[in-house]
């Protein structure tokens, strides 16, 4: 019993301050001879101790998901998301009325198509770049691949003026198009009661993003970091110990774990080898113009990743296994073990969330 005792205060000084540790000392010894606990119960007090600092150190890193993304500067209101919502699923703002944002984002397949590289408004044309999803991403503190708009409702207006995605030839083409209908001119006003002509391009922009800020998908995940220690499976468990000890954290961070940060796609050797990319994207620096920032992309979130592939900036990849063991050699110049990325992949299954149903359907079909 002396043995046992020992053993287990040696565990909790891995864990608390001298003092903390004494105090628990105290509470192990009196619990342990008062109860006569056996060997394998004591022994399973000590994992459980790892397990809660597991919980603890995930939370400080990850914090909590929030049930909306709010704006900083406008209020988001049911009448707005009611018609941002209706936005996402018409096709009226597409030049041949082909394409919606659930086109290249469906809402029924986690936010994106699942394919590479999407088709757009005009037949046999495709976007240059994997769509990402739409769940979370109002997380992100930008938006594209290449962060060239700030933030959701910025994004927004892109693939509508985009002349392969939307290709809408200007703002006012768009506008009209919806001025027409009676239906968006009584859905912008009761959106935008105060304004003499709601129907304009920022309340456009704001009511998409003001949908988009409502796609958020809580997960097993989340309950674990809440406290609930069987949200997670043994092996997930472990997967997101390989994940923290990997140093995955340094960029999949935050309530999105990712999407706060640009890197370097390949730090530890070319891309496009390892995913045998057809074509070499020098991602940021396209915007920026700043030739140090070839390659770097915006890091993406890792939500419901086991349901978004294909995976990287051009869907090269469709196997998540093989996309893990990808990031290990370019971004951490490591060889993970078939085990590590079984891990890995399983705590992976435990961020797949679902958004509200309500939001998930177009809200003017039956």
């Amino acid at each position: 019993m002396k043995l046992i005792v020992e053993v287990l205060f040696m565990e909790i000084k891995k864990y608390f301050n001298m003092k903390k540790a004494m105090l628990m000392m105290g509470v192990i010894v009196l619990t342990t001879f008062s109860c006569k606990k056996s060997e394998d119960s004591a022994i399973k007090d000590a994992t459980d101790l790892a397990l809660t600092e597991l919980q603890v150190r995930a939370k400080a890193v990850f914090g909590e998901l929030p049930d909306l993304v709010n704006h900083p500067e406008h209020e988001i209101t049911d009448e707005k998301v009611f018609l941002g919502q209706s936005l996402y699923f018409d096709t009226l703002l597409s030049k041949n009325q082909t394409q919606s944002c659930n086109t290249c984002h469906n809402l029924d397949t986690y936010g994106v198509d699942n394919l590479p590289l999407s088709p757009g408004d005009a037949i046999g044309t495709l976007g240059n770049r994997n769509s990402p999803t739409t769940l979370n991403a109002a997380l992100h503190f930008v938006q594209f691949w290449d962060g060239r708009a700030s933030d959701v409702e910025e994004q927004a207006a892109g693939p509508i003026l985009n002349p392969i995605e939307m290709g809408m030839p200007d703002e006012e083409s768009a506008l009209q198009r919806l001025r027409d209908s009676e239906l968006y001119r009584d859905l912008f006003a009761k959106a935008f009661p105060d304004d003499q002509e709601p129907i304009n391009w920022e309340n456009l922009t704001k009511a998409i993003g003001a949908f988009e800020r409502m796609l958020v998908t809580p997960t097993r995940f989340d309950k674990y970091i809440a406290g609930d220690d069987d949200a997670l499976t043994n092996r997930e468990k472990k997967g997101l110990e390989a994940f923290f000890n990997h140093g995955c954290i340094a960029c999949h961070s935050g309530p999105a774990l990712g999407g706060q940060t640009y890197q370097k796609f390949g730090v530890y050797g070319d891309y496009w080898v390892e995913t045998k990319s057809e074509n070499i994207d020098i991602g940021r620096a396209e915007v920026t113009e700043n030739v140090d920032e070839q390659h770097f992309f915006k890091v993406p979130g890792l939500r419901n990743i086991t349901k978004t592939y294909p995976y990287f900036h051009d869907g090269s990849v469709r196997d998540l296994k093989e996309a893990i063991r990808i990031m290990g050699k370019l971004q951490l110049n490591k060889e993970m073990s078939a085990e590590e990325i079984e891990d890995m992949a399983a705590f992976f299954d435990a961020l797949t969330g679902e958004i509200d149903p309500k939001y998930a359907v177009n809200p003017h079909e039956n």
